[in-house]
C-alpha cells in the first residue's frame, strides 16, 4: 500500500529574469514570493497554504508551460501504478523521476513535500 497527491504546480518559465517571471505570477495570483532557496537557483516559490498545491516558478531553458508533481511515499510503486495506466519513465532527476503521460504532458513524481501522507487527508491510497 502506498499514497500519492498532487503536491505542486510549477510554472516553467524560458526567461532570463526568474525575479520578473515570480513577480508577475505573485501579483497575478495575490500570492507572496517565500524567500529563495540558496541551493535552488532556477526556482521561486509563492506563498500557499497547508492544503493547497505548492507554486513554483521555474527557471528553463525549454518552451515555457505549466506542469504538476505528483508526491508519494513510496516512488517506486506509485511510478509503476502510473506506468499501467500508460505513463512513461523519460528520466530521474536527483530525487524525482520525469515522467510523461500517454497524452503528452510532462509530469514530475517525487517525495512527500510537506511531511508524511498518513497526515494528509486528501492523499490517495493505493493497493
Amino acid at each position: 500500500m502506498h499514497r500519492s497527491r498532487l503536491s505542486t504546480f510549477v510554472l516553467d518559465c524560458n526567461v532570463d529574469d526568474l525575479a520578473a517571471a515570480a513577480e508577475f505570477w505573485s501579483k497575478a495570483l495575490n500570492r507572496p514570493l517565500l524567500p529563495p532557496e540558496p541551493d535552488e537557483p532556477n526556482y521561486l516559490r509563492l506563498s500557499s497554504s497547508e492544503d493547497e498545491p505548492i507554486l513554483y516558478v521555474q527557471k528553463v531553458d525549454h518552451d515555457s508551460r505549466i506542469h504538476l508533481d505528483i508526491e508519494t511515499d513510496d516512488l517506486e510503486a506509485e511510478v509503476t501504478r502510473l506506468e499501467q495506466l500508460g505513463a512513461r519513465r523519460l528520466t530521474f532527476v536527483r530525487r524525482w523521476w520525469l515522467m510523461q503521460a500517454p497524452t503528452g504532458q510532462v509530469f514530475c513524481v517525487l517525495n512527500p513535500q510537506r511531511g508524511p501522507l498518513a497526515d494528509k487527508p486528501n492523499a490517495n491510497q493505493w493497493e
